[in-house]
């Protein structure tokens, strides 16, 4: 079964599933272990590692530290070139659509493919779109691209759409690490309702409560990083992953 297959598996039989984004910058070698498997123990359904800036070389370190205690499936998140490795289950081949910049349409792509095709790593091509969450984020800055208004879902919509008619996987919503305010819901239920694509969603979601309106609105997969760095205790965890799996999707 590939790594695509399960995360399909997991939002079939859980409704959707609940994945942490880690930051090899932003989380030590002591804490990393421990942490892999309270959250693995508490219901987390997988790992996203990766980040907009890497300051250090500890990127393939720490995929491997999560790949040792945990059989969760693990992602990479690539936020550049230098985010590729072996180690991991599967990457997320992002594209960035919301945006016009060639490099992050196409220029790294080209760049990395040869990489992950020579590595056997399994690449889930997914149409990235950042959207606007009040304050410019890291993920904005480095790609040089301006983020969708978060009132204009029918852009939203319309990215996701093409996506969808190129052939990509999925989607991912992003308003970016430590974001001031999370996805809109009716940005969220707009593309849910008008593309097939799994949509991932993350940026912004500090609360269980936040995470269950992500779901009802049509999440696939809700995505939590920053909120973990100051607290990463089990019962944050737990809750989070109770309030993905036991939201209903709103019908309409």
């Amino acid at each position: 079964m590939t790594t695509f297959e399960r995360l399909i598996r997991i939002r079939h039989e859980r409704g959707a599933g609940y994945l942490i984004l880690l930051d090899p910058d932003k989380i030590g070698d002591t804490d990393l272990p421990a942490f892999i498997r309270t959250a693995t123990e508490a219901g987390a359904d997988g790992f996203l590692v990766g980040g907009s800036l890497m300051m250090t070389n500890q990127f393939e370190h720490a995929l491997g530290i999560v790949k040792r205690n945990t059989t969760l499936p693990v992602l990479i998140f690539p936020g550049s070139l230098f985010q590729v490795s072996p180690l991991a289950d599967a990457i997320l081949f992002l594209v960035l659509i919301s945006g016009r910049n060639p490099e992050h349409l196409i220029g790294n792509q080209v760049l990395a493919a040869p990489i992950i095709r020579k590595m056997g790593l399994e690449a889930i091509s997914t149409g990235y779109m950042l959207v606007d969450s009040g304050k410019t984020t890291s993920a904005e800055f480095m790609s040089n691209t301006q983020p969708i208004p978060p009132h204009k879902p029918d852009i939203a919509v319309a990215h996701a759409l093409a996506a969808e008619l190129i052939g990509m996987k999925c989607l991912y919503l992003d308003a970016g690490s430590g974001a001031d305010a999370p996805v809109p819901e009716a940005m969220i239920q707009a593309v849910a309702s008008r593309c097939g694509l799994p949509l991932f969603v993350g940026g912004g979601i500090r609360t269980p409560e936040d995470a269950a309106a992500r779901v009802r609105a049509g999440a696939s997969f809700v995505v939590t990083g920053t909120v973990h760095e100051e607290d990463g205790e089990a019962r944050l965890i737990r809750a989070f992953a109770q309030a993905v799996h036991s939201t209903k999707l709103k019908t309409v």
